[in-house]
């Protein structure tokens, strides 16, 4: 059933058992030319729409290159198939023409311009996530019936024109949404946030995929990213020693950071699965050693560059580095909110990789599945910073100025002193790690901002882990082939017993056929428990037999279902997919 039937139906309390033709009002409900016709009836009907948005267990599971878990999903093992995706859903468009539709009816003109920049910018996100998705999609700014045959059977509009599109109902909606901040509700400010984002996202796409015209986008990202920073009025979350840790381990939305966080609720029963994740292993969700590599050293100096750092353990490993680290990984000195004691890495039991994350964690009442009150951030100041930097740097017209309004202010909160990105010795010196084949990112753009555009997905990886972005870059990078790399976590020289805290006393054990004695020991079986990559030397060795695959000429998009393009022929299938159709 249409969900624009769906809602009318809530809203009078009339019961859909009435409803029998999908393209017919109900005659015991109240009619859309009846509807809309007062701000009250506007806003209880795009309130709706938040549920459109993505929330925290859509996003901080993804797997990628850095985050892994139990079960890989299956972009990775290459499981996608058009016979199984089931993305392709358009009621939420229907719910947003609707509106447009009907919204004449209002003579509101100060609500009407409130809520048609909210319906535009939900049409642009909508939009947006079907590119992503897609690439072509068909394009439909009106409610489309069950006569409209050439409307329905329409073939997919070029991912280009469908962009433009959506830059253009982004522009309406920053044109028309109130400049009024509140952390949980749509305004200018999440508008123009969006559009830095979109616009990066489909630049670099068409720029790392070579389909041309990828300048505009980036300019337009730059400049939404721009007015928001000099206009919008935010501020980074700077409170207390850790205000990194801090900014995700709170009820409220703090809201000189936050442009827009998902809501979430104890007493509405409104919950979600993040800190559970954590705290007791549920889908042992785990980062890999790729990810903790993209750390710096609290000096700036980069990590990778210390001689034998391959080899170096756990406490040296997480000692002396960029403080974010110990405020998003499990490190020695941990304490869990609401708590005295000092939690120790326990390996395996909460992890596949020895990594164990604590971002959104917060008291212990909240560790169990579906007890996590926590908001989650959907837009924040941090992303916007990171999208001029990237967009001007991607354009050749990045300046140290650039750098200072944006990114370095990441590093200044996370407590690095002066350890700035320098745009000048980053381009002269660029990371060999960060280039490398297995390591890096290979596919960067070769030229003089090189240096500098590492650096900023170096930024881009530690400051936004765990919030949905980290799948989609590596897509736009065209980066795929990473995420078939072996995943490493925690090394070990050997069998024996081992000091995970730096406290001096041995609590952890790994071996393979003898354990070893000893009381207040917490023991490992190699090859039960977790592997090595040299059997009894290595790096912790996750999902060591699973294979995973990745096809450059097919995988950077999703494929159209099978039973979509079975109705309507005129929707092309993605290349390199097949769904056994001959059309």
């Amino acid at each position: 059933m249409k969900k624009y039937l769906y809602i009318f139906c809530t809203l009078t309390g009339a019961a859909l058992m009435g409803c029998t033709d999908l393209d017919l009002i109900p005659e015991d409900t109240m009619a859309p030319e009846n509807y809309f016709s007062s701000e009250e009836e506007l806003r209880l009907w795009t309130n709706s729409y938040y549920g459109m948005l993505p929330g925290a267990d859509d996003l901080n599971d993804i797997c990628a290159d850095d985050v892994i878990k139990n079960i890989l999903d299956n972009e990775i093992l290459g499981n996608r198939t058009p016979g199984t995706e089931k993305a392709w859903d358009w009621e939420d468009l229907r719910v947003i023409n609707t509106y447009f539709q009907w919204c004449k009816n209002c003579d509101d003109v100060n609500a009407r311009n409130h809520y048609d920049g909210f319906s535009h910018f939900m049409r642009a996100y909508f939009y947006f996530t079907k590119v992503q998705r897609y690439g072509d999609v068909p394009y439909y700014d009106e409610v489309i019936g069950s006569k409209d045959n050439e409307l329905l059977y329409k073939p997919r509009d070029s991912r280009k024109y469908v962009m433009q599109k959506v830059m253009e109902d982004l522009d309406q909606a920053i044109f028309m949404l109130p400049e009024t901040k509140t952390p949980y509700e749509v305004n200018k400010w999440t508008a123009l946030a969006l559009k830095s984002r979109a616009a990066l996202f489909e630049g670099t796409f068409r720029k790392y995929h070579n389909l041309g015209d990828w300048e505009e986008m980036l300019k337009q990202s730059a400049a939404a990213s721009l007015e928001l920073i000099q206009k919008g009025g935010f501020s980074l979350y700077k409170t207390g020693s850790t205000p990194y840790r801090d900014l995700f381990a709170r009820l409220d939305a703090p809201a000189e950071e936050i442009i827009l966080g998902r809501r979430y609720s104890t007493e509405l029963s409104v919950l979600h699965n993040s800190q559970c994740n954590s705290m007791t292993g549920n889908q042992r969700v785990s980062f890999t050693k790729r990810f903790v590599d993209h750390y710096l050293m609290a000096d700036g100096s980069r990590y990778t560059d210390k001689p034998g750092h391959e080899k170096n353990e756990f406490v040296a490993e997480v000692t002396g580095r960029d403080p974010r680290l110990s405020q998003t990984i499990l490190t020695p000195g941990y304490v869990q909110k609401g708590t005295t004691k000092e939690m120790i890495n326990t390996l395996s039991k909460f992890t596949l990789t020895g990594y164990q994350y604590i971002k959104y964690v917060m008291e212990p009442q909240y560790d169990q599945s579906n007890k996590s009150p926590m908001y989650f951030p959907l837009f924040r100041l941090a992303e916007v910073y990171l999208n001029y930097a990237e967009a001007k740097a991607e354009l050749g017209t990045l300046t140290q100025d650039d750098l200072d309004i944006s990114v370095n202010l990441l590093r200044d909160r996370a407590g690095m002193g002066d350890a700035h990105i320098d745009m000048d010795e980053a381009n002269a010196n660029p990371d060999p790690y960060l280039m490398a084949d297995v390591t890096g990112y290979p596919n960067v753009t070769k030229s003089a901002m090189t240096g500098v555009i590492l650096e900023i997905r170096r930024e881009r990886t530690v400051e936004l882990c765990l919030e949905g972005f980290r799948l989609f870059d590596m897509i736009r990078w065209k980066e795929g082939k990473q995420l078939t790399n072996e995943y490493h976590g925690v090394y070990f020289p050997g069998e024996g017993k081992y000091d995970l805290n730096g406290d001096g006393k041995m609590e952890t054990a790994i071996y393979k056929d003898q354990a070893p004695s000893g009381l207040g020991l917490t023991k490992y079986k190699l090859g039960v428990d977790f592997f090595l990559t040299n059997d009894t030397e290595g790096y912790m060795w996750p999902h060591k037999d699973v294979k995973r695959t990745w096809n450059e000429e097919r995988d950077y998009l999703w494929p159209i279902p099978t039973d979509e393009r079975s109705l309507n022929h005129s929707l092309t299938q993605n290349p390199g997919w097949e769904d056994g159709l001959s059309y």
